[in-house]
């Protein structure tokens, strides 16, 4: 059983700076990739980064890259999302999660409550 608890969401204004956090624990954590997934309100949720078990390697959707980092804390089990120069559109719920495989499509097994990422104009 993996446990995902995320922070660090609030209200900013469009251009600011944001990191999130995702601290995680469980049976065997540093062997699963850990990926951040955002829900805007009545869209689906989608993908928007994932970092490999070591943390040395890392993918980004096209939205995300050149913005967003995503780092791996592997003795402290976290996960931090930097994000740059936010937009509007990146309001949502920011969720972490976990995955046995690392890639853009995989199988996510264990997810976090989410926090709430609000950009306004």
């Amino acid at each position: 059983q993996v446990h995902l608890v995320e922070s660090g969401g609030g209200l900013v204004h469009a251009g600011a700076s944001l990191t999130l956090s995702c601290a995680a624990s469980g049976y065997e954590i540093n062997s699963y990739a850990l990926g951040w997934f955002r829900q805007a309100p009545g869209r689906e949720r989608e993908f928007v980064a994932i970092t490999s078990f070591s943390g040395a390697r890392s993918l980004y959707a096209d939205s995300a890259k050149g913005r967003f980092t995503i780092s791996r804390d592997n003795g402290k089990s976290t996960v931090y999302l930097q994000m740059l120069s936010v937009k509007p559109e990146d309001t949502g719920v920011y969720y972490c999660a976990a995955s046995r495989n690392y890639g853009l499509s995989v199988q996510y097994d264990y997810w976090g409550q989410g926090t709430q990422v609000t950009v306004s104009s």
